[in-house]
């Protein structure tokens, strides 16, 4: 059942009407379908959404009505929320760590095909748990390069090496041999993917068969201010050339899991200005809120606008810093944000580009924690695409 939001047509409807004094989080549904096009019509082969990134309903189900049909998936819950808030997706449980019994439920209830290994035991799970004809398992290899921001391969994924034996596994057992790998998250460098792709050829050109599917998993990054990266075209050409060199099987095609790419846009949230000394603003969100991703290497800042009395506010600016309402004194948002140098206390400021591990991550520390989520449905939020 999809979920019925509030709904604006401009943050300034909200604010002149809600006054709100919790943060307020608020759905850009149009800005999720312009992503969701861009990325579907760009990237040459199957998308598939990482849930992980944001489950709210609206999400899924407006990249679901789209075309974004595909969802990348680690958990039966994940799983569920798909089918609950989308038309005839297929979801793919694409983590080599499941719950006892998640594989078996994923597949009889949910009708999940596709999964995923980076060890031989993983075969035998899933062979005592899940069907294995008709079924397609993917051997995850390990890899990483200097342009991520996070290496995602410190915990999963195989040996270069070890990658053809399991695909020999993988097919000794019935299932579909396919492969995978994920080169790291906020990836800089369409060279990553290349890179990747080159250690695949020279395991694919000693395997005695050709396999199908390969997953080149996300990491495809968006830009924030201070933060530039490539078009996502050039990472998107730069695949599609190295796949070209490729062994495989006639009807093969590539999938990528973008995240990030596809939520990072579809939201803001706005906050309001608490307390002020001089160069420190205290907001009613932080660090074990909205802005928790924040801890992690990578951009440091969202695009902002300011309101005041329900209207933007301009003018000369300053630096300041800026800190969440928790009693933690690591609660404080990395570098310096440009705001105009008289805000003050009821100021709201709306950060935008941040659907992308917001929602998924927060806390309730301190008992800080906010539920209200709004649709804001003909206007567009702050971009960085455009700041």
């Amino acid at each position: 059942m999809i979920n019925v939001l509030p709904t604006f047509q401009r943050t300034e409807d909200l604010l002149q009407l809600m006054s709100p004094s919790e943060p307020v989080y608020c759905i850009y549904p149009d800005a999720a379908v312009a992503s969701a096009r861009n990325i579907v019509c760009g990237f040459n082969g199957r998308v598939l959404y990482a849930v992980k990134a944001n489950d709210h309903p609206v999400i899924l189900n407006t990249l679901s009505d789209s075309g974004v049909k595909h969802f990348d998936c680690a958990s039966l819950s994940e799983i569920a929320v798909v089918h609950a808030n989308c038309d005839d997706p297929r979801c793919y449980f694409m983590t080599p760590v499941r719950l006892r019994g998640a594989a078996k439920e994923a597949q009889s209830k949910f009708g999940v095909k596709h999964f995923l290994i980076d060890h031989r035991s993983g075969i035998e799970q899933l062979y005592e748990e899940i069907t294995m004809k008709g079924s397609v398992v993917f051997a995850r290899m390990a890899v990483a390069h200097d342009s991520a921001m996070i290496n995602l391969s410190n915990r999963f994924g195989a040996p270069p090496d070890d990658i053809p034996e399991l695909l020999q596994i993988i097919q000794d057992s019935g299932a579909e041999p396919a492969l995978a790998f994920n080169v790291g998250s906020g990836v800089t460098s369409p060279s990553a993917y290349i890179h990747a792709i080159d250690i695949v050829k020279q395991i694919l050109d000693g395997v005695p068969f050709r396999i199908r599917l390969l997953d080149i998993g996300g990491g495809f990054p968006r830009p924030y201010p201070g933060f530039d990266v490539p078009n996502l075209e050039l990472y998107f050409d730069g695949i599609s050339d190295a796949v070209r060199t490729l062994r495989l099987a006639k009807n093969a095609e590539v999938l990528c899991e973008p995240g990030r790419a596809l939520a990072g846009p579809s939201m803001s949230a706005i906050v309001e200005v608490r307390l002020r000394k001089e160069g420190r603003i205290y907001l009613n969100d932080g660090m074990y809120g909205i802005f928790w991703e924040l801890r992690f290497k990578g951009h440091e800042r969202f695009p902002v606008r300011v309101f005041r009395d329900g209207k933007p506010h301009t003018g000369a600016t300053r630096p300041f810093r800026l800190f969440g309402p928790t009693c933690d004194g690591s609660d404080e948002l990395p570098g310096d944000v440009e705001l105009p140098a008289d805000i003050s206390v009821g100021d709201y400021l709306e950060f935008g580009d941040i659907g992308a591990y917001s929602l998924t991550g927060r806390t309730n520390f301190n008992g800080f924690h906010s539920d209200r989520i709004v649709s804001i449905i003909g206007s567009r939020p702050p971009s960085s695409l455009c700041n």
